[in-house]
């Protein structure tokens, strides 16, 4: 049976998801990526799972490195398009600091999870990285921004 990807990719649309910005540290300079392909794996070990299409930047960058996921809250509508290419005017993403060898994470976010890498597996088009969480954060003030059928929502 041959599967049409454009209707495939409607249809999992209907999944309301969280958004993320998955950042690295890219030869000195944070990058990052706006990806809604992320879940927990695992709590013994502390495992998540994000995966990129295989010939994106993010995914080149990833490989083997440490990465943060950046879950954003509904006020970071500007930074999901910036990381993700779309913004009409550039955002200014803030940056806060990270232990030694972690990956730079993004101020303001509504929870970071600070990972080393821990498996990377084919996913066809794309790569799906596993990274054990190596420290954490996240606060209760505010509700997150949510992508659903090709647009972004908030709870309310």
């Amino acid at each position: 049976m041959s599967v049409d990807p454009r209707r495939l990719r409607t249809c999992l649309g209907h999944f309301a998801t969280g958004v993320t910005v998955v950042t690295c540290d890219a030869g000195g300079v944070p990058h990052g990526a706006t990806v809604n392909a992320f879940t927990a794996v695992s709590l013994d070990p502390a495992l998540v799972l994000v995966s990129l299409h295989r010939d994106s930047k993010a995914a080149r960058h990833l490989g083997g490195r440490p990465f943060t996921v950046n879950v954003l809250h509904e006020a970071q509508h500007d930074l999901a398009l910036h990381f993700a290419g779309r913004a009409p005017t550039p955002a200014t993403p803030h940056w806060e600091s990270s232990a030694p060898g972690l990956a730079p994470r993004l101020a303001g976010s509504l929870a970071t999870l600070a990972c080393s890498p821990w498996a990377e597996y084919d996913g066809g088009d794309h790569v799906l990285f596993l990274g054990r969480v190596e420290e954490f954060a996240h606060r209760a003030d505010a509700d997150p921004l949510v992508f659903h059928q090709g647009g972004f929502r908030a709870l309310a």
